[in-house]
């Protein structure tokens, strides 16, 4: 299909088109009848290419918002893009980029993903952002974070796990809108896998797959362990996602041990016959569901809910418990989930009895790292947001939004702890 888009686009068949997308075309050079779009243009993927450079004159394409290029093979993120105006998201995942100049950078960008690169250094400038709300550096060799990032106002979701840091910026825990942070797989990184339950291969009846996320893909199986058992099993695809590595995944899982409202492991798998690490997991009752999709292109770090959810109050307040309470138990375990949104809560759809999934960006703390938990203390006020905008009644709302005013307080440290919180609302 991107062939024929490319052959399309050469004939001057695609006047007025607002997306293009030429992903795995063998190009070597940037197409430069992608100009003749100048006046429409808005999406543009060229990932999976050839590529080293981007012209220049990029910034020719004014209306351009979002640009992907994952894939190829740029030494450095092209100074072109820094004069697109209307730029917005950037993903440049795998491109094997090294150096990140200033000038690089578009004065709107508000989504910046550089994961699974070679980057020793990120530019100053990107304190100087306004709009920066995602920022993705997972996998690269950076040491540290450029100090102007303390004064980015409205900086949410930051990933630096897989490089080499030897400490976490100081400023990280008192960031006041930071709700979403990832740095698993660091020199300072006191993780520790913990003594688990081995589950042979051979135990295992593999089933029909039951979903696929970037980490892994999840199957129904039958466990026969005297008993037989129906299980979840996450095979993992061992490949660098945005949160991180998958092993840094797994070894969250099994030290966040067991509690009723998250999703555990009862156990890692060992003699796949292809090598594979696997956990196994309780299989959630079919008819549960998750809360809401993830973020879209538009609505960078906020979830996607269903228009049509309509909570009642108790099961707002409910859902709101389950949720508090496990994040409490993995703070107590010295964990933080670091992706805690309403996609990754399943619920019954009813009474609002609700469990905490996947654990591909949770971080254990670093010694004396206690404050660190006050940053998803805000995500989880955001989440209360999303709750009370789909509630439908009073009952009970009162409570969640003087708690949710408390975990968006921007002064970190005089937001609640998540064990406080789970206390209040039991």
């Amino acid at each position: 299909m991107s062939l024929a888009t490319l052959e399309a686009l050469r004939r001057g068949a695609l006047s007025g088109a607002r997306e293009l997308r030429l992903g795995g075309c063998g190009l070597t050079e940037f197409p430069r009848e992608i100009f003749g779009l100048a006046e429409t243009l808005e999406f543009l993927d060229l990932g999976f290419n050839a590529l080293s450079d981007l012209p220049e004159d990029l910034g020719r394409l004014r209306h351009l918002r979002v640009l992907f290029a994952s894939g190829n093979r740029f030494e450095r993120l092209p100074p072109g893009i820094g004069g697109c105006e209307a730029l917005s998201q950037v993903g440049f995942r795998g491109a094997g980029i090294r150096e990140v100049p200033g000038e690089s950078l578009p004065p709107r960008l508000r989504w910046l993903t550089l994961t699974d690169n070679r980057i020793e250094e990120v530019p100053s400038a990107l304190g100087q952002r306004p709009a920066l709300q995602k920022l993705m550096l997972s996998g690269n060799r950076l040491q540290r974070l450029p100090a102007g990032l303390a004064e980015a106002p409205n900086l949410e979701l930051l990933r630096i796990s897989a490089n080499g840091f030897e400490a976490l910026p100081s400023w990280l825990a008192a960031h006041p809108t930071l709700a979403w942070p990832a740095w698993a797989g660091n020199p300072f990184d006191p993780g520790r896998p913990p003594a688990a339950r081995l589950i042979s291969w051979q135990e295992l009846e593999p089933g029909p797959l039951l979903g696929e996320g970037a980490s892994g893909r999840v199957h129904r199986a039958l466990w026969n362990n005297g008993e037989p058992q129906t299980v979840a099993l996450k095979l993992f695809k061992g490949a660098m996602t945005s949160d991180g590595l998958p092993r840094h995944e797994m070894a969250a899982c099994l030290a966040a041990g067991g509690h009723p409202q998250l999703v555990g492991a009862i156990g890692r798998l060992h003699g796949h016959p292809e090598g594979l690490e696997g956990l196994l997991m309780p299989l959630i009752p079919e008819h549960w569901r998750v809360l809401a999709g993830p973020p879209s292109l538009e609505s960078c770090t906020r979830d996607v809910y269903d228009p049509s959810l309509r909570l009642s109050g108790p099961a707002a307040r409910r859902i709101a418990h389950c949720v508090a309470s496990a994040v409490a138990h993995l703070h107590d375990r010295g964990l933080l989930h670091g992706d805690l949104y309403a996609h990754n809560i399943l619920w019954d759809g009813a009474g609002g009895e609700a469990i905490v999934s996947d654990f591909g960006a949770a971080c254990f703390l670093p010694p004396g790292g206690h404050a660190l938990l006050r940053i998803e203390a805000r995500a989880f006020g955001l989440l209360l947001g999303e709750l009370l905008d789909h509630a439908e009644d009073a009952e009970g709302l009162g409570l969640l939004r003087a708690m949710q005013e408390r975990c968006l307080d921007p002064q970190a440290e005089r937001r609640p702890s998540l064990a406080e919180v789970a206390r209040a609302l039991a």
